[in-house]
């Protein structure tokens, strides 16, 4: 799958047109790879079908391009691009705040071409003598430099995750009768991001399928070639490892590369005071073999429940699953709709009509479009006269697309004093506000807090928009008292959201187990902006999983009466 190489490269291509000053061009690209990067289809089948040009934001001449990449693995106009430039643009780009523009500036006066330059410098106190940056974008740069550092070690779930199912698929065809291919490792435990992809299997074909996932075209580089363990770096620069193992012991090999490090320790303590010995190969009394081939036998055999991958983080599941008291974990099918898309109107790439039959492919039941709403016109937002246009819109596609609710809603910011931007006559009038904070992130942390508590006590907030606004790998999470959100919330009966977007996945994993222990509810969104991205629900989900989170800690779980009803301030 080479939705990563592409999208990877068209945003290179953005940030060094961004840094010649090119107008218009760097946007377009910036579409382009949003579009390829969160489309759930190889980007191979589309370029196959000749049909690049459908998908959202891709005009004649990126398609051309796309299409260079997919068929030769690289593109002469980037390489180019490339070739005039000294400078390592995607690492210094990766920094927090430092865009396309400082760069250049970077490098004109200071020589800046890697993240190393760029710590000098800023230790060195030479950026802030430079006008337009000064001191706070030199102090940004050094809080946030190992950060950079870290993104090119880690890549995102969202990312890794489709390569690996892609990957999975291609084995299991070789496989043969009674082989069997598994995900393995963070991925498979839905961590945020991963360093590489462990990959599972057992087949009596062991060198066909050595063979099979060494000859993929998408790899760059064999590492290591056997019938017992394969290792390639593929041309976007992941790593992926493989191991085929006996069938016999294909469970407890599946649980030991599953991990975490921490349960597995655990795992093994609980057998010796039962004495039994487990490890990759099975569990075993003595020399002779209990269990070993489904993880469900090993399980069984040291008297616990199964335990999801999701939970194996020694966070006292092993202790649930022995007392019974594993939750029921939400399902990744019990989503009923997402309650945060944009569309047209604001910033997304379908329409309102396109969204909702998108939404209703996947089983959904309803859909509320939350475009950006501001009367200060920030973020591509609607004015009043449009949301109440858009609102007409939304009643006629209701008529003409059956089986789904589509509800009218808006995302709307906090101002920095706690205020909503919006008329407070429209936003009461709308089925969903999400309230989200899109700017001024340097306050402190005491006022951070109060203008989410402040927004939530309108009583006209529904949902808190990826609450602590991280992005994974760019931007820390503000600072923000938890307990105090985690009181409101419950307080005011506002929803808390999982943003699925896999570079938020906001609140983390940790946040929502510590807000579902505070008693508050949440709701599982993509803030989708193209059909594509709905897709990434499940990684939302995959949170509230890991969280310990059950479907009825999900208000977007429930059927269209019950949400209502809820939503009713």
């Amino acid at each position: 799958m080479k939705n990563r190489l592409v999208a990877k490269i068209l945003y290179e291509i953005a940030d060094m047109l961004d840094m010649q000053g090119v107008q218009f061009k760097p946007a377009a690209y910036r579409r382009a790879a949003r579009s390829v990067e969160g489309f759930s289809e190889p980007i191979e089948d589309v370029v196959a079908r000749g049909k690049v040009e459908e998908l959202p934001g891709i005009g004649s001449s990126i398609a051309q391009k796309i299409t260079e990449i997919v068929n030769t693995g690289s593109l002469k106009y980037y390489d180019e691009l490339k070739k005039g430039s000294e400078v390592d643009l995607e690492a210094l780009t990766s920094v927090q705040g430092i865009g396309p523009k400082t760069v250049q500036i970077l490098y004109k006066l200071l020589g800046v071409k890697t993240l190393d330059d760029l710590e000098r410098a800023a230790k060195q106190h030479k950026i802030r003598e430079i006008k337009r940056l000064g001191p706070k974008i030199e102090q940004n740069i050094l809080e946030n430099i190992d950060l950079a550092r870290r993104k090119k070690q880690r890549v995102l779930l969202g990312v890794a995750f489709p390569i690996a199912e892609d990957i999975k698929d291609r084995l299991n065809a070789v496989v043969g009768s009674g082989g069997n291919v598994e995900v393995a490792g963070s991925l498979r435990r839905m961590k945020e991001t991963t360093g590489d992809v462990d990959l599972l299997a057992t087949s009596s074909h062991a060198s066909r399928v050595a063979e099979a996932f060494t000859s993929m075209p998408d790899v760059d580089k064999v590492l290591d070639k056997g019938e017992s363990k394969c290792s390639v770096i593929l041309k976007d620069g992941m790593q992926v490892d493989l191991r085929i193992v006996d069938g016999k012991s294909f469970g407890s090999a599946l649980m030991y590369f599953t991990g975490s490090k921490d349960h597995n320790v655990a795992m093994r303590k609980l057998a010796i005071s039962q004495r039994y010995k487990l490890n990759e190969y099975g569990l075993f009394k003595g020399l002779k073999p209990i269990a070993g081939e489904t993880e469900d036998g090993v399980f069984q055999k040291l008297g616990l429940s199964y335990i999801p991958p999701e939970l194996r983080e020694d966070r006292g599941e092993i202790d649930a699953a022995n007392t019974g008291r594993l939750p029921k974990l939400i399902g990744y099918d019990a989503i009923k709709g997402d309650l945060q898309v944009h569309t047209k109107w604001s910033d997304g790439a379908n329409t309102v009509e396109e969204m909702a039959e998108a939404a209703r492919a996947l089983g959904y039941s309803y859909i509320a479009i939350t475009d950006h709403y501001s009367q200060m016109r920030i973020v591509h937002g609607l004015n009043e006269q449009q949301l109440k246009d858009q609102g007409r819109e939304i009643e006629e596609a209701n008529k003409k697309v059956s089986g789904i609710r589509i509800l009218k809603g808006a995302e709307v910011d906090i101002r920095p004093d706690g205020g909503l931007e919006g008329n407070e006559d429209i936003l009461r009038g709308l089925d969903v506000v999400v309230a989200s904070i899109h700017g001024t992130f340097k306050q402190t942390k005491r006022i951070m807090t109060q203008r989410l508590v402040s927004a939530m006590e309108t009583g006209m907030v529904h949902i808190i928009g990826h609450p602590t606004g991280r992005k994974i790998n760019q931007k820390k999470p503000s600072e923000i008292e938890l307990e105090e959100l985690f009181e409101a919330s419950r307080r005011t009966n506002t929803y808390l959201e999982v943003d699925a977007q896999p570079e938020r996945l906001d609140l983390s994993d940790e946040d929502t187990k510590r807000a579902l222990e505070a008693g508050c509810k949440l709701a599982v969104d993509t803030d989708a902006h193209s059909i594509q991205e709905l897709n990434f629900i499940r990684f939302g989900v995959a949170v509230v999983r890991r969280a310990w989170g059950e479907a009825k800690d999900v208000i977007n779980t429930q059927p269209i009466d019950i949400l209502s009803e809820a939503l009713e301030k």
